[in-house]
């Protein structure tokens, strides 16, 4: 699958993939975790050897010295199929090195634990480029408010019923950096450069609103990227 974008340093974009054939990816907490710890482990110049870490927590992960990074991390969400980031590019080559890195990492993972072979995700990362401010600030809320659709899958068409509902669901989700913007001080925190990206959200306060207007607003689907059916 070709992919028709450019990644120039400096500029922001919102990067996905999903499993081959719509499949599950995350089976279980270990797979999830196991992909945050490699948020984390593979965004480095340096050469990942899992190896080096085992025996450690998963919280003792977060605390290594992985040197110079290769991209920003602004946002991040895992669902049982596919995942969502933002990212910056830092120097020209990061963000399609570090997505290599991994994908190969957590495919290698994934295969081994479940005795499969070959492909795991579709053939090629996606990636949209974050080219206005409106944009960029729009994809914090979208990629926040996926898990939402685990609890109910036409809420983007239909609205949701019980907001406090979805905000307990959020609360209770960690797979994302939903909790990080919320203020809970957790160690996968360190994920997030947030220096780096626009000062959208200077409190748990407005990150709050700006994502719950979008709920009470129904039009999330406004400028999706990719579509809702799709992802």
């Amino acid at each position: 699958m070709s992919r028709n974008i450019t990644f120039s340093p400096d500029e922001y974009y919102h990067c996905y993939s999903r499993g081959t054939e719509k499949r599950k990816v995350f089976l279980d907490k270990a797979d999830y975790h196991r992909f945050i710890h490699l948020l984390f482990i593979c965004n480095s110049e340096s050469k990942i050897h899992l190896s080096d870490y085992k025996g450690r927590s998963f919280t003792e992960i977060f605390e290594i010295d992985r040197g110079e990074t290769l991209v920003d991390v602004g946002a991040y969400c895992l669902m049982t199929n596919h995942f969502h980031l933002l990212l910056k590019e830092k120097k020209d080559g990061n963000i399609s090195l570090f997505m290599q890195k991994l994908m190969t990492a957590y495919t290698m993972y994934f295969n081994k634990r479940y005795e499969r072979s070959g492909a795991l995700f579709e053939s090629r990362f996606r990636a949209k480029h974050c080219d206005t401010d409106e944009y960029l600030k729009y994809i914090f809320s979208y990629i926040h408010l996926n898990p939402i659709k685990l609890m109910d899958p036409k809420w983007k068409e239909s609205g949701i019923k019980n907001k406090k509902l979805a905000e307990k669901f959020l609360s209770d989700y960690e797979y994302s950096s939903y909790l990080d913007y919320m203020g809970e001080n957790r160690a996968q925190g360190v994920i997030l450069n947030r220096k780096s990206f626009p000062e959208y959200f200077p409190n748990k306060k407005e990150f709050e609103m700006e994502l719950f207007d979008w709920i009470d607003s129904s039009n999330i689907t406004v400028k999706v990227e990719p579509s809702p059916s799709s992802y």
